[in-house]
C-alpha cells in the first residue's frame, strides 16, 4: 500500500451520521486519524442515513456532492469513515474517477508509516495483504470473466487466481517469520517467569498518553506525539517500585473503536505481552469527551485477546489540563487500588501509581533469605542468571547469605534440584 502522506495527497473526507450505533463512527476521531496519516484534508462531507446504501454506501445526491468536491479541490483520494465492502469501493471509484479507501485502509496506512521494528513491519504487511486479498478484483476489471463457459473464459480469472496464490504464499511466509519472533518473545517471558518479576502492561485508547507515562516511569525515550498511533512497536523496561522490588513495564499499541479482527490477529505477537501481564494499567485521557465509550472499547479488545481476567488499575491521565483535578489514588471496596489520577507530562501523581503497583505486587511477592554452602555455586549462579538476587554476603564458612525475590515453591524446587532439600527459608515482605 502506498503511503497516503507521500507528496501530501489531497483528500476529501466522507462521514455519515447513522442512527444505528452498528455503523456510526466518531467524526473528530476520523479527522484526527486523517491528520495523523499526513494527508492534506481539503474538505469534510457529512450526511445522515438510517443504513448504508448497498451500491455506493451513500445516496445518489451525496455522490454528486462528493464528485463536485473532488473536482473543485483536485482531490487524490476519498476517505470514508466507515468500513465499505470491495464492491462499494469499486462502484465509487468508477463513478467518482478517484481513488477510494475506507477507515481500515487509513489505519493500515498509519501503521505502515509508524512501524519501525522488523516484527512491526511484518505485522503491518500481513494485515495489508489480508485486506488486499478481498479487493484484488478491482485491479483487473478489464480482464474479468465471471460467467465462465466456452468463449467466456479469459486471462482475468487466471490472473486473479495467481495474485491470490502469491498473496497467500507471502502471508504464509510472514506467519512463519512472526512465529519465530513469537518464540523469541516466549523465551523472554519464560525467563521473566523464572525470575518471578511481575509484568505490568500499559493499555488504553490511542493517544491517551501511554508512551509519555512509560517514559516518565522508566526513563526511556519512546517516541511521543499528540497524534493517534504514535506508538506501534512494543517497548519493555525494568523498574523498581520499591527497593529490591522490580517490575517489568511494557508499552503497547493503542486501541481504537471497531478495530478490525484481522488487525488484531496480525498483531497477535505484540498483544501477547498484554495477555501475559500480571497487571494492566488502563490509561485514560480525562479530557476525552467520549472516554466512557473508549473505556468500553478498550475492555472489549482486552476481552477479545483473552486478557479480561487480568487485574486492572485505571489511570486517569492529563489532569494538568484541568485545575479542579488533583493527583490522588482511589481504592475499591476491598481496599485495593482501583483508580489513580495523575499527569504523565508533569509527573504529578505518578508516585500514587507507583504505590498502587507496589501494593498489588506486595500481595504476591515475597523476599526470602537463605544460606547456601560453598558447594552450592551452581544454584547461586542460577539465581543470578534469572535476576532473582537482591543482596548477598558471605559467611564465615565461605558460603553465601542471599536475599532473593521469588515465590517459595519455585525456590524450593531449585534447591531440590541442587540437592539442598534441607535448606531453610526466612520469608518476609520488603519494606517500602
Amino acid at each position: 500500500m502506498n503511503e497516503l502522506s507521500a507528496g501530501s495527497e489531497r483528500a476529501v473526507l466522507v462521514h455519515i451520521n447513522f442512527r444505528s450505533k452498528e455503523f456510526n463512527e466518531d467524526l473528530d476521531e476520523f479527522i484526527e486519524l486523517a491528520v495523523s496519516s499526513g494527508i492534506s484534508v481539503k474538505t469534510t462531507i457529512t450526511c445522515t442515513r438510517d443504513v448504508p446504501n448497498p451500491r455506493y454506501y451513500i445516496g445518489q445526491g451525496k455522490l454528486d456532492v462528493i464528485k463536485q468536491a473532488v473536482d473543485m479541490h483536485e482531490a487524490d483520494v476519498i476517505i470514508f469513515n466507515h468500513v465499505i465492502n470491495p464492491a462499494q469501493e469499486r462502484n465509487l471509484e468508477r463513478e467518482l474517477n478517484c481513488r477510494v479507501i475506507d477507515r481500515v485502509e487509513l489505519i493500515l496506512d498509519i501503521f505502515a508509516q509508524r512501524a519501525r521494528s522488523y516484527e512491526g513491519k511484518l505485522q503491518v504487511e500481513k494485515a495489508q495483504l489480508q485486506n488486499l486479498s478481498t479487493r484484488l478484483i478491482r485491479g483487473w476489471t478489464h480482464l474479468e470473466r465471471q460467467k465462465g463457459g466456452i468463449g467466456l473464459r479469459g486471462p482475468g480469472e487466471t490472473q486473479l487466481e495467481t495474485d491470490r496464490r502469491l498473496i497467500g504464499k507471502r502471508i504464509k511466509t510472514i506467519n512463519a517469520r512472526l512465529e519465530k519472533v513469537r518464540c523469541q518473545r516466549q523465551q523472554g517471558r519464560k525467563q521473566r517467569r523464572r525470575s518471578e518479576i511481575p509484568l505490568v502492561s500499559l493499555v488504553g485508547y490511542t493517544n491517551a498518553g501511554k508512551s509519555t507515562l512509560f517514559n516518565y516511569l522508566t526513563g526511556a525515550s519512546v517516541y511521543v506525539a499528540d497524534k493517534l498511533f504514535a506508538t506501534l512497536d512494543p517497548t519493555i523496561r525494568r523498574i523498581n517500585v520499591a527497593p529490591g522490588v522490580p517490575v517489568i513495564v511494557t508499552d503497547t499499541v493503542g486501541f481504537i473503536r471497531h478495530i478490525p479482527h484481522d488487525l488484531i490477529e496480525a498483531f497477535h505477537a505484540t498483544l501477547e505481552e498484554t495477555q501475559e501481564a500480571d497487571l494492566l494499567l488502563h490509561v485514560i485521557d480525562v479530557n476525552d469527551e467520549h472516554r466512557h465509550a473508549h473505556i468500553e472499547q478498550v475492555n472489549q479488545v482486552i476481552n477479545e485477546i483473552g486478557a479480561s481476567a487480568i487485574p486492572q488499575i485505571e489511570v486517569y491521565n492529563k489532569i494538568d489540563s484541568q485545575q479542579e483535578l488533583s493527583p490522588r489514588m482511589e481504592l475499591n471496596g476491598d481496599g485495593q487500588p482501583h483508580r489513580v489520577w495523575l499527569s504523565a507530562r508533569t509527573g504529578a501523581g505518578v508516585e500514587y501509581l507507583i504505590d498502587a503497583i507496589y501494593q498489588f505486587i506486595s500481595g504476591k511477592a515475597r523476599r526470602h533469605r537463605l544460606c547456601l554452602p560453598a558447594s552450592a555455586g551452581r544454584l547461586r549462579a542460577q539465581l543470578f542468571d534469572i535476576g532473582a538476587v537482591y543482596n548477598e554476603c558471605t559467611d564465615e564458612q565461605g558460603g553465601w547469605i542471599m536475599e532473593v525475590n521469588m515465590e517459595a515453591p519455585q525456590l524450593y524446587q531449585l534447591c531440590h534440584e541442587s540437592g539442598l532439600d534441607d535448606v531453610k527459608l526466612q520469608s518476609y515482605l520488603p519494606a517500602l
